[in-house]
C-alpha cells in the first residue's frame, strides 16, 4: 500500500524531448472537458434558439453530448498504457477540432445528435490519462501540486461556466461554445506531439486485453447516464424510455463484474472496493458532490428563478465569489496537504460547506447578489479544500497493482455519480416547490377577507396605470406568481438542508477513514517543491 500509485501503470520507457509539455498537454484537455460539457449545459438555451429545436429536442442532445464521455474515459489509461498516450491524444484530438468548428453550420437535428455523440465519445478521451501521466512523468515532490491543478479546473469551470457562457451568446457569438474548445484543442495537441513519446504498441499486453469488460462498463455507465439525465424531466420510473436505460444499464454494470470476477486479466478488478479507505473516500466524494450543488445549482436558480437575475448577472457573482477566489484557496490547500493530513484539510472543505448550506438556510425572496456574497466565498473554501484532499487521499491509499482499476472508478464518479446527485437534487426541487406551492395554497382561499383585500389593491392598482379591461386577471396572476415565488424559495430552503446534511456525511465518512500509509502522497515522508 506504500509504494506509489504509479508503479501499477506500465511507464513508456522512451521519452520525448520536452515530457513537461505532455504534463501540460494532458492538464490543458481536462480543462477542455471541464469548459465544454459546463458551457454547453449553461448556453443549452441560446443552442436551441440557434438550431432552431424543442425543448424535449435539446434536452436529448444534451444527454448525446455527455453520456458518451463515459464510454471510453474509463479504458483511456489501459489504452495508453497499451497504444501510448500520443497515439490515442493525436487522432481523436484532430478530430475533435474538426468537429467542434463544423457543428456550428450543421442544422439536421440527427446530424447534430450524431455529430454531438462523437464530440463526447472524444472528449471522454482527454481527461482520464491525467492522473497517470502526472505520476508516471512529474518528479514527486510535484505531484500534490499537477493533481491539484486537476482537481482545481473541476470547481472553477463549473462556477466559471455561466459567465463565459453567457459572454459568448450576448457578444462573441454563440458559436464560440463550440469555438473555444477547438482553439485549446490545436494547443493541446501541439503540446501533445511535442511533449508525449511515440512508443512501439505493447502487444504483449493487448493480447490480454478484456475488451469485454471495457465495453460493459463503458456501455452499462452511458446508458445509466443518459437515463438520470432525463429521469427528472420524463419523470424516472413513469417512462418507458428512462426505465429502460436504467434497467439495461444496470444489467450491463452487473455483468462487468461477473466478466471481472471470471476472466483471467481483469482490466478494473472490483477487488480495488474491498479497501475500507478507498471505499470511504469515493462515498465521501459523492457526499462533495451533493453539497456542492449549494453552489453549482442552487445560488444560480435562485438568482435566476426567483431574484429575476439575468444568466450574465448570476454567472458574475459566481465567478468573482467563487471561481477567481479559488486562486488562493486551492494553493493554500496544496501547502496544507504537505505538512498535514489529507483528511484533516477534507474536513476544513466539507465544514466550509456545511457552514454555506446553513447560512443558505436563512433564504428569504428579499435576498439580491450582496446577500450571497459571504456564503458564496464560504463556498470557495470548501471547493478549494475537499476535492482536491480526497483525490490526493485516494491515491495514497491505492495499491499499486490497482492502479488502472482505481482511475476508472474515478471516471465513473466524476460522470454518473454527478449526473445522480444533480438529477435528485433537481427532482427534489421540483417536488418540493409542488408541495410547498400546494401547502401555501391552503392559506390563499377564493372568498378569503385577506385574499380579496390583496386582490382588491392589485385590481386598484393595475386599474391605476390603465389596464381596466385586463386588471383583475393580472392581480390574480399576479397573486399566482407571488405563490410560486415563495414556494421555489422554500424549496430552494430544501435544498440548501440537503447540502448541509451532505457535508456532515461526508465528516462522518472521514471519521471512520484510517490513516494512509506512508508515501510520495502523504506527509510524513514527502519532499516539498
Amino acid at each position: 500500500m506504500g509504494q506509489p500509485i504509479a508503479s501499477a501503470i506500465p511507464v513508456p520507457q522512451g521519452r520525448s524531448h520536452n515530457p513537461l509539455l505532455g504534463v501540460a498537454a494532458i492538464l490543458l484537455g481536462s480543462f477542455i472537458v471541464g469548459f465544454d460539457t459546463r458551457l454547453f449545459g449553461v448556453g443549452l438555451p441560446d443552442l436551441r434558439a440557434a438550431f432552431g429545436l424543442t425543448f424535449d429536442e435539446g434536452a436529448w442532445l444534451n444527454t448525446v453530448a455527455t453520456a458518451p464521455q463515459i464510454i471510453l474515459a474509463p479504458a483511456v489509461v489501459w489504452l495508453a498504457t497499451v497504444f501510448g498516450l500520443r497515439r490515442v491524444m493525436v487522432g481523436p484530438s484532430l478530430v475533435y477540432v474538426a468537429i467542434s468548428l463544423g457543428i456550428p453550420f450543421v442544422r439536421d437535428y440527427h446530424t447534430l445528435l450524431m455529430l454531438h455523440f462523437v464530440h463526447g465519445l472524444l472528449l471522454g478521451v482527454f481527461i482520464p490519462a491525467v492522473i497517470m501521466v502526472v505520476l508516471s512523468t512529474l518528479p514527486k515532490p510535484w505531484w500534490i501540486v499537477a493533481l491539484a491543478i486537476y482537481s482545481f479546473r473541476l470547481a472553477f469551470t463549473s462556477n466559471a461556466g455561466v459567465a463565459v457562457a453567457d459572454y459568448y451568446a450576448q457578444h462573441a457569438g454563440w458559436q464560440w461554445l463550440y469555438w473555444q474548445g477547438a482553439v485549446s484543442a490545436l494547443v493541446m495537441l501541439l503540446l501533445t506531439w511535442l511533449g508525449m513519446p511515440d512508443r512501439p504498441v505493447d502487444r504483449a499486453l493487448l493480447g490480454k486485453a478484456d475488451w469485454g469488460g471495457m465495453m460493459l462498463f463503458g456501455t452499462g455507465l452511458a446508458l445509466i447516464f443518459a437515463g438520470l439525465d432525463q429521469g427528472n424531466r420524463l419523470d424516472w420510473f413513469e417512462s418507458g424510455t428512462v426505465s429502460a436505460l436504467l434497467i439495461g444499464g444496470l444489467v450491463l454494470f452487473a455483468l462487468f463484474f461477473v466478466n471481472e470476477a471470471v476472466v483471467a486479466e481483469p482490466w478494473a478488478t472490483a477487488k480495488v472496493l474491498y479497501s475500507r479507505n478507498f471505499s470511504l473516500v469515493m462515498l465521501a466524494i459523492a457526499a462533495y458532490m451533493a453539497t456542492s450543488l449549494s453552489n453549482v445549482m442552487l445560488v444560480p436558480n435562485f438568482l435566476t428563478l426567483v431574484g429575476g437575475f439575468r444568466p450574465d448577472e448570476a454567472g458574475a457573482l459566481m465567478l468573482s465569489h467563487v471561481a477567481l477566489p479559488l486562486f488562493v484557496t486551492v494553493p493554500v490547500a496544496v501547502y496544507l496537504l504537505y505538512r498535514i493530513d489529507a483528511r484533516i484539510v477534507a474536513i476544513v472543505g466539507f465544514i466550509a460547506f456545511a457552514v454555506a448550506a446553513w447560512m443558505g438556510t436563512g433564504l428569504t425572496h428579499a435576498w439580491r447578489a450582496d446577500d450571497f456574497a459571504l456564503l458564496a466565498l464560504v463556498q470557495s473554501v470548501g471547493q478549494g479544500f475537499t476535492f482536491t484532499a480526497l483525490l490526493i487521499f485516494a491515491l495514497a491509499n491505492a495499491s499499486p497493482t490497482q492502479g488502472v482499476a482505481i482511475i476508472a472508478y474515478i471516471q465513473m464518479m466524476r460522470l454518473d455519480v454527478l449526473a445522480l446527485m444533480t438529477s435528485g437534487m433537481a427532482t427534489w426541487l421540483r417536488l418540493s416547490e409542488q408541495i410547498h406551492s400546494h401547502l401555501i395554497g391552503l392559506h390563499v382561499q377564493a372568498g378569503d377577507v385577506e385574499v380579496t383585500q390583496f386582490l382588491a389593491r392589485l385590481t386598484k392598482r393595475f386599474l391605476d396605470h390603465g389596464a381596466a379591461e385586463t386588471a383583475q386577471a393580472r392581480a390574480a396572476l399576479t397573486l399566482s406568481g407571488l405563490v410560486r415565488r415563495e414556494a421555489n424559495v422554500l424549496s430552494l430552503i430544501d435544498g440548501f438542508n440537503i447540502a448541509f446534511w451532505a457535508a456532515l456525511i461526508g465528516l462522518l465518512l472521514i471519521a471512520l477513514m484510517r490513516a494512509a500509509p506512508p508515501g510520495p502522497l502523504t506527509p510524513q515522508r514527502q519532499a516539498r517543491p
